[in-house]
C-alpha cells in the first residue's frame, strides 16, 4: 500500500529525532500520565494479601515524615527515610511510589520530589554527567526510583554511589524493584542483593514485601492474538495522532536515540502502529525495546500490532535469562497496550 506524502499514516515513529535540553530531563522526572491520579485513598489493598495494607499504611506515615521538618533530639536533624518496596510485578507497587510522590508534592511544592525508573536515572546521569546529576536531585526532598534493576553490576555500582550522595545531603529515598510472580524468594534474594550491592547505604533501608498477583493478568492479556496489517494500517490512518511504522524500522531508530529522549520521541502520539512484528533475538535491541514499551505505558498510548503480536516478541532463552524481570514486565505491559489498541481497532 503506498500512502500520499500528506496522508496522517505516513508519519512514523522513526522519523522522529527529539532534541531534549538538559532542564528538561530533570523536569521530567515526575510521575507519569498513567499514573496521574494515584494517591494513598485509591490505592485498593487486596486483604488476601497483608502486606499490602501494612505497605500502604507505612508509606502514608513516612509521606507526613517527609513533609513534616525533620529534628531530632536536641535540635539534630534526623535521618531521611529510605524505604524499599519488594515484590512481583503488578502488585500495586508503582501506585504506591507515585502516591507518595504525589502526597509530598501536595505538602512541599511541585519541585520537592522527583520520579523515574532506574533506567531514566541512569540515562539522566550518562546524559548530564554524575556531579551534574547529585546536584540537581539534591535539590529534592524526595527521590523515588521505580524498578530498581539488579541485573548490570555497573549500573547498580553507579545508582548505589549516587543514592549515598542524596542520603548524605539529606534527601529521602524510596525504591522498588521487580520480582517474577511464580519466584517470591527471589524476591527476597534480590533485596538482600540490592542492600548487599548499596553497603553504605544498607542500615538506612527500610524492606518492604508487596505480595500479590499481576492485575494486568498477564497470561490472559499478552496471549492475544495479533491483528491483520490491513487492519492495523487502516485504524492508524484514521487517527492524526497516530504513527505506523514497521517492527525493524522502530528497532533501528531505537539505537540512534539515546534512551533518555524516549518520552520525548513519542510527545504528541496517541496511538503506535507496527507491522511485521517478530522475535527480538538480540539482548542488547530488547533492552531498549523495553525502554521504549515502559514510556509508552507512562504516557497510556496504545499500541496496534500485525504479525506475531506481543507474545513472541522476546525469545525463551531471553525469558529464562538475567534480564528476565525486564522482558516479563514489558510483556504485561505491551500485551495491555495492544489490547486498548484492539479495541480501538475494532471501534
Amino acid at each position: 500500500m503506498t500512502l500520499a506524502q500528506n496522508d496522517v499514516a505516513t508519519r512514523t515513529l522513526a522519523g522522529v529525532r527529539p532534541v531534549v535540553p538538559a532542564d528538561r530531563l530533570v523536569a521530567d522526572l515526575v510521575p507519569p500520565p498513567h499514573f496521574a491520579d494515584a494517591r494513598f485513598a485509591t490505592y485498593r489493598a487486596n486483604p488476601a494479601y497483608p502486606s499490602q495494607a501494612s505497605t500502604l499504611t507505612r508509606l502514608e506515615a513516612v509521606a507526613a515524615e517527609i513533609s513534616a521538618p525533620r529534628r531530632g533530639l536536641f535540635g539534630r536533624r534526623k535521618a531521611a527515610p529510605a524505604v524499599y518496596l519488594d515484590g512481583g510485578f503488578g502488585v500495586g507497587k508503582t501506585h504506591l511510589l507515585t502516591s507518595l510522590t504525589h502526597a509530598v508534592r501536595a505538602a512541599l511544592g511541585a519541585d520537592a520530589a522527583a520520579y523515574g525508573t532506574f533506567v531514566e536515572y541512569t540515562n539522566l546521569v550518562g546524559a548530564l554527567g554524575f556531579h551534574p546529576t547529585v546536584e540537581a536531585l539534591a535539590a529534592k526532598k524526595l527521590v523515588c526510583i521505580d524498578e530498581f534493576e539488579l541485573d548490570d553490576a555497573g549500573d547498580t555500582t553507579l545508582m548505589s554511589r549516587l543514592l549515598r550522595e542524596l542520603a548524605d545531603r539529606g534527601v529521602a529515598l524510596a525504591a522498588t524493584s521487580n520480582t517474577l510472580p511464580d519466584a517470591l524468594g527471589e524476591g527476597r534474594f534480590a533485596a538482600q542483593d540490592f542492600q548487599r550491592e548499596i553497603t553504605a547505604l544498607a542500615d538506612r533501608f527500610e524492606v518492604m514485601r508487596v505480595d500479590g498477583e499481576d492485575y494486568r493478568h498477564r497470561a490472559v492479556v499478552t496471549d492475544a492474538a495479533p491483528l491483520d496489517e490491513e487492519a492495523v494500517t487502516a485504524a492508524a490512518a484514521t487517527r492524526p495522532d497516530a504513527t505506523l511504522d514497521r517492527f525493524d524500522d522502530v528497532l533501528a531508530h531505537l539505537a540512534t536515540v539515546h534512551p533518555s529522549r524516549y518520552g520525548a520521541m513519542l510527545d504528541g502520539i496517541g496511538l503506535v502502529a507496527l507491522t511485521d512484528v517478530h522475535p527480538v533475538t538480540r539482548q542488547e535491541v530488547a533492552l531498549r525495546l523495553v525502554v521504549l514499551v515502559d514510556r509508552l505505558y507512562d504516557r497510556d498510548v496504545p499500541v496496534l500490532l500485525a504479525g506475531q503480536g506481543s507474545a513472541g516478541v522476546f525469545t525463551d532463552e531471553m525469558l529464562r535469562g538475567g534480564y528476565r524481570k525486564k522482558y516479563y514486565r514489558a510483556l504485561s505491559r505491551l500485551g495491555a497496550l495492544a489490547e486498548d489498541g484492539r479495541h480501538l481497532a475494532q471501534a
